[in-house]
């Protein structure tokens, strides 16, 4: 059940980039009022995705595995910093791009 942990965050991730592109390439259209809503889901599972990394880790250090903990940390960190910083960048454009619309 834990290893679940890590498919979550995968998942979750993968939204956390998908969501922003989708404002962004429906911007064209009009009725397209809900870029708020998808921009703050966006954000929530970048950080959900992270969270379930702590939860690993947790899990890793109650079942005093060590080697696991050692070898897979420096990865999690590298890629929890991608996540984040493109989920970041990408809700960033989209708050550009609506900005003009929401203005008007």
């Amino acid at each position: 059940m834990v290893g679940l942990l890590n498919l979550g965050s995968l998942v979750l991730g993968l939204i956390a980039w998908i969501l922003p592109v989708v404002n962004i390439m429906q911007y064209k259209k009009h009725g397209h009022r809900n870029w708020v809503a998808l921009s703050v889901m966006s954000i929530s599972a970048c950080a959900i995705s992270l969270c379930f990394q702590i939860f690993y880790n947790h899990h890793l250090v109650k079942i005093k595995d060590w080697s696991a903990l050692a070898d897979t940390t420096e990865a999690v960190v590298f890629v929890g910093t991608v996540l984040l910083i493109v989920t970041i960048i990408l809700n960033t454009i989209t708050l550009i791009v609506y900005r003009d619309r929401t203005a008007k």
